[in-house]
Parts: C-alpha cells; structure tokens; sequence
C-alpha cells in the first residue's frame, strides 16, 4: 500500500428527536468518550472502543424522556456512518473479521464483512426486558441500524443467564471483529473483491 491516510470522521446528525455527534478513529488506541444519557449504552459503546482499538467520542442529545429508542437508534447510526466515511473507497482492507468472546456463563460469536453491503442476522435472546435504563429489545435493533449505514455484513449470536454479560460480550465480540476486519491488509492495494469494486 501506498501512504497511510488518516481513516477519521467527524459525523453529526441533528432532528427532531436527537442531536448526535461522533467523532473517531480507526486507527487508534481504544480512547472512549461517550455520553448518551443511557448508562448502559454508554458501557456498552465504550466496551466496543476499547476493544475494537478505534478511539471514539460520542455526544448524544436525545428524548429520553419518552424513552431510549432513538437516542440508540440514531447513536448507532451515526456511529456505522462515521466507520463507513472513514473507511473510504475500502482499498487495501482486511474486510472480513469474526470473533468469539466469553464472559462468565455467557458467549458471544460475531462475523463480519465490511464489503458495502448491509445485512444482519442475530440471535441475541434475553431473559429481562431491560438492562438498567436500556431495553433488551435495542441491542439487535441497534446492531440493525450500525449495520445499515456501516454497510457491513454482520452476524450475531450469544447465549448466557445474566443479561448485562450476553449484551456486553455482544458488543465486545464486534469491536474484535470489527479490529480485525477494518485492519489494513499489507499485501494488498486494492479494493478486497474479485468484483473489483464494492
């Protein structure tokens, strides 16, 4: 590969329901800075920095006093543009990355392809209805909206008895994932497809 650009991004997305900002890069160290206003969303985004080696500054302004949906949602979504934007035209990327993370009872598997194309299938039950101040419902949910603008492939399962483990061994299992597949891949200089294009 030729030269080592920046892979950075600063994405804001303001309506009538949230104010997000995230700020990050790919080629970190795993700084974390996040503020959404839902505690857990917090541990959970700050699991996904530090584990993924991406520093990440997210400041969320949401309605959270209807409930914690679109401060999720909208959070998640600026969060897979900004990987999208810095990732770029994709020349050169690993692409491909998968992970298997245990904590405690629980276990978590996430495989994913970074190759502009948006799907998700997971398999992430949960015995209780929330996690603190989060729904359990927003884990997948979430990872459905990452997903659509990240413009990644991505399947998820976990299984364990304590909620708080399965979500985050989840999101720890991602951010390894995503580590490996957003990896610049030395001995390669194009784009990562037989298609020449992605």
């Amino acid at each position: 590969m030729t030269g080592s650009p920046e892979r950075t991004a600063h994405v804001e997305r303001v309506t009538n329901e949230t104010k997000v900002i995230v700020d990050l890069d790919l080629d970190g160290s795993g700084r974390a800075d996040i503020e959404t206003g839902v505690g857990m969303f917090n541990h959970l985004l700050t699991a996904f920095a530090h584990h993924s080696l991406i520093d990440l500054t997210v400041a969320t302004d949401g309605d959270l006093e209807i409930d914690e949906h679109h401060t999720v949602e909208d959070t998640m979504l600026v969060l897979g543009e900004a990987i999208d934007e810095a990732l770029g035209s994709r020349a050169g990327l690993t692409r491909y990355g998968n992970a298997m993370i245990p904590m405690d009872e629980a276990l978590a598997t996430v495989a994913v392809d970074y190759g502009g194309r948006p799907y998700v299938v997971a398999d992430v039950p949960f015995r209780a209805d929330s996690i603190g101040e989060l729904s359990t419902q927003l884990i997948e949910h979430g990872l459905e909206a990452f997903a659509r603008t990240a413009r990644v492939t991505l399947h998820a399962t976990a299984s364990g008895r304590n909620d708080h483990h399965v979500a985050e061994a989840t999101f720890k299992a991602l951010a390894r994932a995503t580590r490996q597949a957003v990896s610049r891949d030395p001995r390669r200089d194009g784009i990562p497809s037989t298609k020449g294009s992605l």
